[in-house]
């Protein structure tokens, strides 16, 4: 497994019960690696703030992820740019591998958990992939109804009316020559 392309490493034994606020932001080069891998036209720029405690060998990180991206539009491949701005909260706990008789429970309040492996955490690696995970997963530019209606594809609204079966009856209505 490579290593990401936007890392920042928080040891454990810098992280006390006690909230500590830490700031991370992608550099240019961090924001290229992660355009090429996430298949963005763009990544602008990417930062976060989170506010960090343990709790025995559980690390809880919350705050906001905020990033600026360039998406291809799904129809047209045209440029698409979008802002995130997304609170998150993440709990971090030991990379332990679950036997089948564990029994997991989730509930509505439950944070994402992300395992960790040694004394420390990767709070980049959690904004890279917060970001992705806030990305428009179809982008769409302002010229993509055109586009997609000169490929013939119908909206959804035009397919559900296709699909009625008064569409057929006036269909077969509307032939000159047929006799009903």
């Amino acid at each position: 497994m490579s290593a990401p392309e936007f890392s920042r490493i928080e040891r454990l034994d810098r992280i006390g019960e006690a909230a500590r606020t830490v700031e991370i932001m992608a550099d240019p080069a961090e924001c290229a690696a992660l355009a090429r891998r996430f298949g963005l036209i763009a990544v602008e720029g990417l930062a976060a703030r989170f506010a960090v405690r343990r709790a025995g060998t559980t690390v809880f990180a919350s705050g906001t992820v905020e990033a600026r991206v360039v998406q291809a539009c799904v129809a047209t491949g045209d440029p698409v740019p979008a802002s995130i701005d997304m609170p998150v909260a993440l709990r971090f706990v030991p990379d332990t591998a679950p036997s089948a008789a564990d029994e997991i429970e989730i509930d509505a309040d439950a944070l994402d958990s992300i395992g960790y492996a040694g004394g420390a955490i990767d709070l980049g690696e959690a904004a890279a992939e917060t970001m992705a995970l806030a990305l428009d997963p179809f982008p769409r530019s302002a010229g993509a109804d055109a586009a997609l209606k000169a490929a013939g594809v119908l909206s959804e609204e035009e397919a559900a009316l296709a699909a009625s079966p008064f569409a057929a009856l006036g269909a077969l209505a509307g032939k000159p020559g047929d006799a009903l």
